[in-house]
């Protein structure tokens, strides 16, 4: 009975991906929630709300780079997603895995805001992008070898969704290596390395 359900369960690729859209939708919201505008009760000048602006600019970089990092991961598994024929159970639950860690994005963001000068916030930041490259590599391996992929999907996919999600992780490790020289090279590396991953489809060739 349990091999049965198993084999059933978990198939609609189109149920997944509408699940995936929620769940980065509400984290990407949950992002500009940890925004607050400077207290009106220390405004009292121009120069005032400036200084407030420039105190809130930690928070909008932290923002601006992990609303690219969720839409990044979003592209990347939305394309894993498009080129399924179907799913399973074993790979619905990885993508689960996967949507957990999106979720928890913004509460490593808002720590690496909070703590912007700690070692400690940068590397939990970058375990958490880790655990998503790791998750969608992985679900990219069982799709593969469960053979759950389209029949007419291009030889060189495989190899360049792989490839992608590795140069990605190998430069987000050496941001976060930055770290020991300070936390800011590594946020500005990522920030870089984010920026390119965003802008490199418009990019000639």
């Amino acid at each position: 009975m349990t091999t049965a359900y198993n084999r059933i369960a978990g198939q609609s690729v189109e149920r997944l991906a509408a699940l995936s859209d929620g769940v980065f939708a509400f984290a990407m919201t949950l992002l500009v929630l940890d925004l607050r505008v400077p207290a009106i009760e220390a405004v009292h000048s121009e120069r005032d709300l400036r200084h407030g602006l420039i105190a809130l600019s930690p928070r909008l970089i932290m923002y601006m780079m992990s609303f690219m990092t969720l839409g990044i991961f979003w592209v990347g598994q939305q394309t894993q997603l498009n080129h399924l024929e179907r799913s399973n159970i074993r790979l619905s639950w990885i993508h689960l895995g996967f949507l957990f860690f999106v979720g928890i994005t913004p509460f490593s963001t808002a720590l690496l805001a909070e703590f912007t000068v700690y070692r400690i916030a940068l590397i939990a930041y970058w375990l958490n992008l880790l655990c998503l490259g790791a998750a969608l590599y992985v679900s990219w391996g069982c799709a593969t070898r469960s053979k759950l992929v389209k029949k007419d999907i291009a030889p060189e996919v495989p190899a360049a969704v792989c490839s992608r999600i590795m140069i990605a992780q190998a430069l987000y490790a050496f941001g976060a290596c930055l770290c020991i020289i300070s936390t800011y090279w590594s946020i500005a590396f990522i920030v870089l390395v984010q920026l390119g991953y965003a802008l490199a489809p418009r990019a000639p060739g």
